[in-house]
């Protein structure tokens, strides 16, 4: 019988963040990214909830139905003070687990630096450690990234992701994973996650973050220098349109602890077009590392 999923609210300072949660046991927090919802791990869930684990994954800062920080953060502080203190609400004092994609790696990354004795371990999911990804900015991966520079254009970029419908949302979906043949259910959640033009801006902030790690030497040679001991599987989709291949070859130089790569063929969503395939590389590394 599947653990069913329910959905609490959660004050912060400044917003409130909605949580959809299930199972009983260690703290699994599942961080979703751009352009997603917490939807995105339904199937994630129950797998955890089934496997003993407390699995519980938010709409992230912006994201409706949770609220727009006042404090209008989107850096990697930020979210890893998310992270953090979700789970010190969720599981206050205990170690625990992380599940990102997308801006959800780049969370869990943030809170690994922030606080690694809380983490027993994680998996990062199309995203590789921000370092590895600046020094992969070959040619190629520039054309796959020419949202992040389009989405600077404040105003302009708002817009653009609110025309048809949000014809842009399917678009990236589409390119990023080709093969996946999505339903309109499937993408449903998300665009009622970027719905208000709040949500929309809140979303594209996240990308606003970047820019000064380009192009301040300082900011990029600290994230070129990140390390962490905290074990950590990173999964990639062979056909990732958004973050090619090559920008996970050399993640070992980032950590000091366990790292494991694994390939799937599938593209950026390979957590949605491979479910299966995605939940035994979570289980089994969770399962290695168990607190």
């Amino acid at each position: 019988m599947t653990t069913p999923i329910e959905t609490i609210e959660i004050a912060r300072a400044g917003w409130s963040q909605t949580v959809r949660r299930c199972g009983q046991g260690p703290l699994v927090l599942c961080l979703h990214g751009f352009p997603d919802s917490a939807h995105t791990w339904d199937d994630l869930l129950p797998a955890l909830a089934g496997a003993g684990y407390h699995a519980a994954a938010p709409f992230m800062r912006g994201y409706a139905p949770s609220g727009v920080p006042a404090d209008g953060r989107y850096d990697a502080a930020a979210l890893a003070g998310d992270v953090i203190a979700l789970a010190d609400e969720l599981a206050p004092g205990e170690r625990f687990y992380v599940v990102g994609h997308d801006w959800g790696a780049v969370s869990a990354y943030a809170a690994a630096s922030a606080a690694p004795a809380r983490l027993a371990a994680m998996v990062t999911a199309a995203v590789p450690p921000t370092g590895r990804f600046l020094a992969s900015m070959g040619p190629a991966q520039m054309r796959r990234s020419w949202y992040m520079g389009f989405f600077q254009l404040r105003g302009v970029a708002e817009a653009a992701v609110a025309a048809r419908d949000m014809a842009l949302i399917d678009r990236l979906w589409r390119d990023w994973s080709p093969g996946w043949a999505y339903s309109r259910a499937d993408i449903a959640p998300v665009k009622e996650a970027l719905a208000r033009p709040e949500n929309r801006r809140a979303a594209l902030a996240y990308y606003r973050t970047l820019p000064p790690l380009v192009f301040n030497r300082r900011a990029r040679r600290r994230v070129m220098a990140w390390r962490t001991a905290v074990p950590t599987r990173i999964v990639y989709g062979e056909d990732d349109g958004c973050i090619g291949p090559a920008s996970f070859k050399d993640c070992e130089q980032c950590f000091n602890g366990p790292i494991d790569c694994q390939a799937l063929s599938a593209g950026h969503f390979m957590h949605r077009e491979d479910p299966a395939a995605f939940t035994r590389l979570v289980l089994d590394w969770f399962a290695v590392h168990r607190a």
